[in-house]
């Protein structure tokens, strides 16, 4: 079994912020893994725990990003693969498409038994990203998983939750599944997962290795300003 997990370095929400002429002011020096791609990782970590196999962590972004998986390493990971942005995110500004796009080109070459997606990412819980590579791979997708199990048959019964309460869902192999916060609670890494999370392979690939030009990513939507909530009337 072969499980691939997209994750995100995303700024700590945590962490002071303003807004200031329609510019959002973050701590980006304080950066952490994005809560709902950890709890995907320890999902595919307890999967490969109970059935063997193998947990691939990719990220897109700057090279900063690879501290992010170098923490999914720590976690249990065996292997890592960044897929540059550098001196691309800044001058397009990548949107979910933008993101999208890269992370099919990547995943149209593997072989994998699912991929897993948090829902959304903390920064903009946009949520849109994993259901838009689904849509380029046309593979099955099951959205905001709490549960997830390995059936006989090679594919997978997930437990998902609906707007008026939780549905299962059977998924063959080769499917993408995004995943809640709630589903778990992400493994903290201990000193011996953090050493030996050095020595595992992080592949750095960039956007021309995949056959992906600065136009194919080019966002479709841009952020006009931010505004800070109104106030509520009395």
């Amino acid at each position: 079994m072969k499980i691939f997990v997209s994750i995100k370095m995303v700024p700590d929400v945590s962490a002071p912020m303003q807004i200031k002429n329609g510019e959002l002011i973050m701590d980006l020096d304080r950066a952490v893994l994005n809560a709902y791609d950890a709890s995907a990782v320890e999902e595919a970590l307890v999967l490969k725990e109970a059935h063997g196999g193998e947990v691939v962590v990719v990220s897109v972004g700057l090279a900063k990003a690879a501290e992010t998986l170098r923490k999914a390493l720590a976690m249990g990971a065996d292997s890592a693969v960044l897929i540059s942005t550098e001196n691309v995110e800044a001058t397009l500004g990548m949107d979910s498409s933008s993101f999208a796009k890269v992370l099919a080109a990547y995943f149209s070459k593997q072989s994998y038994d699912a991929l897993f997606f948090g829902k959304q990412s903390q920064d903009t819980d946009a949520g849109l990203t994993g259901s838009m590579v689904a849509e380029l791979l046309v593979i099955p997708y099951v959205s905001n998983a709490v549960g997830i199990s390995r059936e006989a048959s090679g594919g997978f019964l997930v437990k998902r939750q609906g707007d008026s309460g939780q549905e299962m869902v059977a998924a063959g192999a080769g499917c993408l599944i995004t995943c809640s916060n709630d589903m778990n609670e992400p493994r903290i890494p201990k000193l011996k997962g953090i050493m030996a999370s050095k020595k595992k392979p992080l592949d750095v690939l960039s956007l021309s290795d995949l056959g992906v030009s600065e136009g194919d990513v080019a966002p479709k939507t841009r952020i006009t300003a931010y505004r800070n909530i109104p106030a509520r009337q009395a």
